[in-house]
């Protein structure tokens, strides 16, 4: 029941962030989804390794469904490949280079958040 509520609620966020952030050049509302999720993922992830004690549905509810729904690389491709199909290889580039790298910032940035608070 946990996925499947946090499921429900990252897909909802994801469609919000569809509609809110309208796509020009850049698919601003998959990136800000994988992003987001990455950050959201490493906190909990942290804070399950300082506090096993906490709820055992945490995980599934956040990581699992709302993370897993929210976030979307099949859409970071897919966007990439369209990118590249109108002639903006270098855009699409930059973007995936740009989604993992900020990617691997927000996850590192969530753990050491957690853990300056945690020591």
């Amino acid at each position: 029941m946990a996925i499947v509520i946090g499921g429900a609620v990252g897909a909802l966020v994801r469609a919000g962030l569809g509609e809110v952030a309208h796509t020009g050049t850049w698919p601003w509302a998959t990136f800000a989804a994988n992003i987001g999720g990455t950050l959201i993922l490493a906190v909990l992830a942290a804070l399950i390794a300082y506090r096993p004690h906490l709820p055992h549905w945490l995980h599934p509810l956040i990581a699992v469904g709302f993370c897993g729904s929210l976030t979307t690389f099949a859409g970071l491709q897919m966007e990439a490949f369209l990118m590249m199909r109108d002639g903006r290889s270098d855009a699409a580039v930059v973007y995936v280079l740009v989604s993992i790298a900020l990617g691997l910032v927000a996850a590192v940035a969530g753990r050491r958040a957690v853990a300056a608070v945690h020591t």
